[in-house]
């Protein structure tokens, strides 16, 4: 009996020990990984910041050149410089106007094509889905000569609508998508509620569904905006009168002959040029990490 009992304890011990070695390899390997994990993410952090604090400092340099340096002297002559009509306001006026009925445009067509591929089921609408996902993946730039072409003809080249309209047709594809996949997430007990007291599928889409996906929404709207703010191929092939070019188009100016450029001037317009978009992303930002705002709607 003794003999089984020592026996019996020195298993245990060893069992023991064999954990022990084991959960400090695995403490040894989570921590080798956590580590690699962050000095991947550095080097990432790297990259984005560098580029900001180049903007940032150059902004602020009367002698700015293509070096990450601190300024001999902060000064503000670089945006002195930029704002004025002809460099910044009219250009930044311009992408809003594009930028914004591009976006309102791309979010009330997507909101109406993603309803019914979300509420009725037919055998059409995988195969219309999958075409709308392929449509995403086709650069702008494969289809722009007859685009340009058909803008000709029907006389939309060097307005402000036509490129409106192009630019929400080139984001509607993927809007469509993101759309969908939020108002899937909609119950449809609240519509059916809806149509018993009365209302149509229009009133029930704009007062039941798009209040509810909020996030969605906001998602859609900010994804579309940055898209449309930074493109700068589509008005540059599009639009021909200097006064009707957006800021993304505006910025060329900068980079004169013979590869001279304003660099402190070319900092500060960047900031500027940001600007809306940061401040887009604030407005809407609680909207972002809301969630959807179903409680208990459906509940009893």
């Amino acid at each position: 009996m003794a003999r089984t009992a020592r026996t019996a304890r020195t298993a245990r011990t060893a069992r023991t020990a064999r954990t022990a070695r084991t959960a400090r390899t695995l403490s040894s390997r989570r921590t080798t990984h956590r580590l690699a994990a962050d000095a991947g993410l550095l080097v990432v952090a790297a990259a984005f910041v560098l580029p900001l604090a180049w903007v940032i400092l150059s902004s602020l340099d009367t002698d700015a050149n293509l070096q990450v340096k601190l300024p001999d002297g902060v000064t503000l002559d670089n945006f002195d410089a930029v704002l004025t009509p002809d460099i910044t306001f009219t250009p930044l006026l311009n992408s809003l106007l594009l930028c914004g009925g591009g976006t309102a445009l791309t979010v009330a067509c997507a909101a109406l094509a993603a309803y019914p591929l979300s509420r009725f089921r037919s055998r059409f609408n995988r195969p219309f889905l999958l075409t709308i996902l392929f449509a995403t993946s086709l650069p702008i730039t494969a289809i722009m000569v007859p685009v340009y072409a058909l803008f000709v003809q029907v006389n939309l080249i060097d307005t402000m609508e036509g490129t409106i309209f192009f630019f929400a047709a080139s984001q509607l594809p993927f809007a469509i998508w993101l759309m969908k996949n939020f108002m899937d997430g909609v119950p449809k007990e609240l519509e059916e509620a809806a149509w018993t007291d009365g209302a149509s599928s229009l009133q029930s889409l704009v007062r039941v569904v798009l209040p509810l996906m909020g996030p969605g929404v906001a998602v859609v709207t900010v994804f579309s905006f940055v898209m449309m703010w930074g493109n700068f191929f589509v008005p540059f092939m599009l639009l021909l009168t200097p006064d009707q070019m957006p800021a993304a188009v505006s910025i060329n100016e900068f980079f004169g002959n013979r590869g001279t450029v304003v660099y402190g001037q070319l900092a500060a317009f960047s900031i500027i040029y940001s600007t809306p978009v940061i401040l887009l992303y604030v407005l809407v930002a609680r909207r972002l990490g809301g969630g959807f705002a179903l409680g208990g709607a459906v509940k009893g």
